[in-house]
């Protein structure tokens, strides 16, 4: 054998081990996301004094991408000077109708009922029935009511703060109130072709 190859062996072997070594140091430094000190959802918390590590975002500010037309007390509250408002922030269109009743088909219905009787699945399956849309109260509770109804809860409803965005929720009380209006419409403002079909339905 070869005396300068038996002599570069261990040579070769010292590089192997510092490779390795600097391997295991620069995989103990990792400091990624998933590593850093975090509260799980739903984790306790002795720094708080409520005791609950999750928190309401901070008063008067906005979520990034969030901002869009209209006052924001009103838009991500539902109240003017603190009251539950009577108007929408901005102007009601079929399309924010439309969104309004794809949502409330997703989210409100399974209590609620597509008509907004409060016959949904759920209270078929036994559940407390909601009151229904069309009764006298509903029909004139403020807009706003609604928008802190779907925000925070009421009674054993949830809260769908967290899983509505402001302007779904503005959506879903927009298409309410057309299914409020939909018992209550004189026949002279239904369209004509819709209304010869109402009239040869009551014959």
């Amino acid at each position: 054998m070869n005396p300068s190859a038996r002599s570069r062996k261990p040579f070769a072997g010292g590089w192997t081990l510092a490779a390795l070594g600097l391997l295991f140091v620069c995989a103990g430094c990792r400091l990624d996301m998933h590593t850093q000190p975090r509260y799980n959802p739903y984790d306790p918390s002795d720094f708080f004094g409520d005791g609950q590590s999750a928190r309401l975002p901070v008063a008067g500010t906005v979520p990034r991408g969030e901002l869009t037309l209209g006052p924001q007390e009103l838009l991500y509250t539902g109240k003017l000077n603190g009251q539950p408002a009577e108007v929408f922030p901005y102007p009601v269109t079929e399309e924010i109708v439309g969104r309004g009743r794809e949502r409330y088909n997703v989210f409100c219905s399974p209590c609620h009922g597509f008509a907004g009787d409060g016959d949904g699945m759920i209270v078929q399956r036994g559940f407390r029935h909601p009151p229904s849309f069309h009764e006298d109260r509903m029909r004139t509770a403020p807009v706003g009511h609604y928008f802190d109804v779907i925000t925070n809860g009421f009674g054993v409803m949830y809260p769908y703060g967290y899983r509505v965005p402001p302007g779904d929720r503005w959506a879903i009380i927009a298409y309410i109130r057309a299914l409020q209006l939909s018992r209550k419409v004189p026949i002279g403002d239904v369209p004509e072709a819709e209304r010869a079909k109402l009239t040869s339905q009551t014959k």
